[in-house]
Formats: structure tokens, C-alpha cells, sequence
């Protein structure tokens, strides 16, 4: 795997392009929620990371093991009946947020949310606010 592609890369794909092709009325809408969202924690414009990331702002990582890259500090993908939001690196790090969110599943890096709905949005921008601000000392 040491010669493994990183996909997450910014591209110049237009994000207001990619948000009008989404599927469906929902993926649209709730995109350009999130979009504003966090546009407006982070001051950055949206950018597109790999073929359907759209990410705010960006940070450099380097492992132990020397590999190394940028990613954003604040990203989500709208995926098939779901979002997923990229904004923590460790889930357990924000679980007394997380606890008042309302309905979502977490990974470790990932939180999952079948429609906005189903959170509450003034707990979800506490916790991209959180999560923005200690991307730089991750």
C-alpha cells in the first residue's frame, strides 16, 4: 500500500456543478445547508476533494510511519440515502455532544446522517465549530 493514490485531493470540479447534479431534492438541498453551514464556522469557500468531498479549509497531516498530505478541515460527502460528515477524528473525543445530536451513527472518523432532520442543527454547528477549531491541534 506505500504507493496507494490519495484520493481526497482538491479538484476543480465547480461545487455548485456537483450540487446540481445530486440525485434528488433532498441531496441538493441539505448539501447547500451544509454548505452554508460550513462555509460560515470555517470562512472558507467550498472546494471539492476528490470526486464527491466537499471540504472547508485544509490542514497538512504527517503519520509516524512518514506518509503525509493535506486534507480538509471540514468536509462532507452526500451519499446515497445518507450524509456523511468529516469532521472529527475520533468520535469518542465529542460523545457529550454527540449525545444531543439526535439520530446519526458514528465510525471513528465519520458521523452519518439520513437527513438533516433528524439532528438538531444548532447542536450539529457546535459541534462542527468544535470540531473546526481543534483540527489544528489534532
Amino acid at each position: 500500500m506505500g504507493n496507494a493514490k490519495i484520493q481526497t485531493i482538491p479538484t476543480a470540479v465547480d461545487v455548485v456543478d456537483f450540487v446540481a447534479l445530486l440525485e434528488n431534492d433532498q441531496q441538493r438541498s441539505e448539501s447547500k445547508v451544509l454548505i452554508n453551514l460550513m462555509h460560515r464556522v470555517s470562512g472558507k469557500p467550498p472546494m471539492m476533494w476528490g470526486p464527491a468531498i466537499i471540504g472547508f479549509d485544509k490542514y497538512h497531516y504527517r503519520y509516524e510511519s512518514g506518509r503525509e498530505g493535506d486534507m480538509p478541515r471540514i468536509a462532507f460527502a452526500p451519499r446515497k440515502g445518507k450524509l456523511v460528515l468529516y469532521i472529527i477524528n475520533d468520535a469518542t473525543k465529542y460523545s457529550s455532544i454527540l449525545e444531543r445530536l439526535g439520530k446519526h451513527r458514528t465510525s471513528k472518523a465519520c458521523i452519518y446522517i439520513n437527513k438533516l432532520a433528524d439532528v438538531d442543527m444548532k447542536v450539529l454547528e457546535e459541534l462542527v465549530e468544535i470540531a473546526y477549531k481543534d483540527t489544528f491541534t489534532a
